[in-house]
């Protein structure tokens, strides 16, 4: 059942996949670009002087990106089913809806992270022969935090897209963006890294969430 499901739901997202991992490429690249410039015209010693005294990581650019590949992808992957009434036919094949929900789920995270996985690895692979590995730690770390924003970005898409009713909707949009605010509220480098285990563990519970739109579905609480 799993590999059906999977399968289904590459079809419905496989574009929407390609202009992510493009667009979340190509801003990975030009923020190494940017470190690129600083080592030509200035040398590794003004590029690791700057990191250390002004706290710079020139991986700016990339803050929202992961946060908009991972809504959008909940868009992409759950509008579907609601606005063709796909979710009510997946409803009555003859398995859990628990599980069925919790494999469209498990696909998006599985891609999220490996696309998401690509881009640490561009940053991690170049910067290998020009960072020492505690200025390293200290881009990544601060990425990781925006990353795990793009996991409960689509997690909590996910919810308010699969919500029967607008009114519960509007709702859940607005504590959705509440959640998500908690991961940008500091712009210090690595300021999260005492948080990341709670982060992340939040980050998982908010799989819970799109569970009960689908039980409110079922259970018939939709628009008239």
């Amino acid at each position: 059942m799993e590999q059906t499901i999977f399968y289904k739901e590459w079809l419905k997202t496989r574009w929407y996949l390609l202009v992510a991992l493009a667009v979340s490429w190509g801003f990975t690249g030009y923020c190494l670009l940017r470190i690129a410039r600083v080592l030509r015209l200035m040398g590794a010693e003004h590029l690791w002087l700057v990191m250390l005294e002004r706290d710079a990581i020139f991986i700016d650019p990339l803050t929202y990106i992961p946060l908009i590949v991972g809504g959008l992808f909940a868009l992409v992957q759950f509008v579907p089913e609601m606005q063709q009434s796909r979710l009510k036919l997946t409803l009555h094949l003859p398995c859990p809806h628990t599980r069925m929900v919790a494999a469209m789920l498990g696909y998006g995270l599985l891609v999220l992270v490996a696309a998401y996985a690509s881009c640490f690895a561009l940053m991690g692979v170049y910067l290998h022969g020009i960072l020492p590995g505690e200025l390293r730690a200290h881009i990544l770390l601060t990425a990781l935090v925006w990353h795990m924003a793009g996991l409960a970005a689509y997690l909590l898409g996910a919810w308010v897209c699969l919500e029967p009713t607008w009114r519960r909707r509007i709702v859940n949009l607005l504590v959705s963006a509440c959640l998500l605010r908690v991961f940008y509220l500091s712009a210090v480098p690595e300021a999260y890294n005492p948080s990341l285990p709670w982060l992340a563990a939040a980050t998982l519970t908010f799989k819970l969430l799109p569970q009960l739109s689908v039980q409110r579905f079922k259970a018939g609480k939709q628009d008239n």
